[in-house]
């Protein structure tokens, strides 16, 4: 059905051209479900949307073969391109929520593709996508058919693409990172979809991730990739157990597990360092022609906790659970709230999870870092700048980054930048958002250590946020569990994980693959 030869894909700049993709050679039978891994940069996605077609005629220069049911798509015309996107091939692309047109409502969305290659009445439109949304198990189809993006969740919003995708009924579904942003429940269920679209139309599955476990569970073959050369591929099994190359071997050994990287505290003979009692947050009030009379809603709702000097605590739950928002709170940043906040030390600082929207690209990584320093008032420009070149040296980076910017970074050193940024003012206490779910594996891997070593050598308490319950335990002594606003379950590691109490615990771990 698919087979790709001798790919290359060469960017065309005024300066100097950059090859990204060399002798890429591929091959999908139908009904296959193949998977592509590699960090980013690798040249995954680049193959993937030259397969389907997408890749800039003007700046972007294509070599090989590319031959989909006998027919070479290099060589294909803009108006042959247009008429096999979206029916023979269709793609799920990474980000749901800047995929989807905001004006437009989820029902015109997804029967885009039949208005293109059908010739079909508006109620045929309308039956076939709301079949197709049924079919995906959005719950409620008729009325959602009528919403617009921002009012799904982000798994709702994935289910739509992906409905999207198969309206048309494609030959080859390719699907770019569809599982990356999701929380490890929506992700089971995602999965568990694509399997079941496979086994029942029998669809082919081009898999783009650079989560290893999730392409171990969906895929029968798979491709590693690495600055822009296929290094590695064969069997899920073979290429998982028996990998052949070095960095086959670290990506597999840098996939998270349920086992502990960091030394548990015990918290008895150690002092409090932030109270929550019985916090309750909630957002301003929206009102406008568009939400007229919006009533407010609590985001958070009557929270209590207490952490303690030194430890690594978890706050676990699904995406909109009300986890960030906890976090602000307790930072201050948000005004309608109830309950007690109490800080033992200096106020905490954050790490947010996007560290490409975190820093500011105009300026210099050593003007960044400085920020808090001159808001702060107490240093002088020499200070400033000693300080901020010892912040970059904890965190693994030496001073000649003072002076570049962020787009010349990688994503691991962007974040790397924004753990040297919370540590400026020397905090006793870190709120870490999701500061590794964008990142590669072997990134992420490197990023968890270097909290575990800035914990252990300097004190700092973190408050880790995140979804993924693998990260989780190998970080944290405690974990504290929300669900809707509210904490459902506290406890030590072992507790939580081993004898969970509440059903939404049981099923989180159920999803992540925990078992005793």
């Amino acid at each position: 059905m698919l087979e790709v030869t001798d790919l290359h894909i060469e960017i065309e700049d005024n300066i100097i051209p950059e090859t990204v993709v060399y002798d890429f050679d591929l091959k999908i039978e139908p009904g296959e479900i193949v998977g592509i891994v590699g960090e980013s940069g690798s040249g995954k996605s680049m193959s993937a949307h030259a397969i389907a077609g997408l890749l800039s005629r003007k700046d972007m220069k294509k070599k090989g073969n590319i031959e989909f049911n006998g027919e070479n798509l290099l060589l294909a015309s803009r108006s042959r391109l247009r008429e096999i996107q979206g029916d023979d091939i269709s793609i799920i692309f990474q980000e749901p929520m800047t995929s989807l047109n905001p004006v437009k409502r989820i029902g015109w969305q997804i029967e885009e593709a039949l208005r293109i290659h059908r010739n079909l009445s508006d109620e045929e439109l309308k039956s076939a996508a709301i079949a197709m949304m049924k079919d995906v198990e959005i719950p409620d189809a008729e009325s959602r058919y009528y919403m617009y993006p921002h009012q799904l969740s982000g798994g709702l919003r994935q289910r739509v693409m992906i409905a999207a995708a198969l309206i048309c009924d494609p030959k080859l579904l390719i699907a770019d990172e569809p599982t990356t942003a999701l929380d490890v429940t929506i992700q089971a269920q995602i999965i568990e979809l694509l399997k079941r679209i496979n086994r029942e139309r029998g669809t082919a599955i081009l898999f783009i991730s650079h989560d290893l476990s999730v392409v171990r569970s969906l895929c029968s073959r798979v491709l590693v990739m690495n600055k822009g050369r296929i290094v590695e591929s064969g069997s899920v099994d073979e290429v998982f157990e028996h990998p052949r190359e070095e960095y086959t071997r670290n990506l597999i050994y840098a996939i998270p597990k349920f086992q502990k990287i960091a030394n548990p505290v015990d918290c008895q003979n150690r002092k409090p360092i932030l109270e929550v009692k019985n916090v309750s947050a909630r957002y301003k009030k929206i009102t406008g022609y568009f939400q007229p009379g919006r009533k407010q809603k609590d985001v958070v709702r009557s929270a209590s906790f207490t952490m303690y000097e030194g430890e690594i605590v978890g706050l676990v739950g699904e995406s909109g659970c009300g986890k960030t928002t906890l976090g602000k709170t307790i930072l201050g940043m948000l005004d309608d709230t109830d309950g007690e906040i109490v800080h033992y030390s200096q106020m905490p600082q954050m790490i947010f999870q996007d560290p490409y929207g975190s820093l500011n690209p105009s300026k210099t990584i050593g003007w960044i870092l400085e920020e808090p320093l001159r808001i702060n008032g107490k240093y002088t420009p020499d200070e400033r700048h000693e300080r901020a070149k010892k912040m970059l040296g904890l965190v693994g980076l030496d001073e000649s980054y003072m002076s570049r910017k962020p787009k010349a970074l990688s994503g691991g050193q962007r974040q790397r930048v924004c753990i040297a940024l919370a540590l400026m003012l020397g905090p006793k206490l870190i709120i870490a958002d999701e500061p590794v779910s964008a990142l590669d594996v072997t990134v992420q891997d490197q990023v968890i250590k270097l909290l575990i070593k800035l914990n252990m050598e300097l004190g700092i308490a973190l408050l880790f946020i995140s979804h993924d319950l693998k990260v989780v335990y190998e970080l944290c002594s405690r974990i504290i569990v929300m669900k809707d606003g509210a904490i459902v379950e506290q406890g030590t590691d072992t507790d939580v994980y081993n004898h969970p109490q509440d059903p939404y615990t049981k099923q989180l771990l159920s999803s992540a693959g925990y078992t005793k």
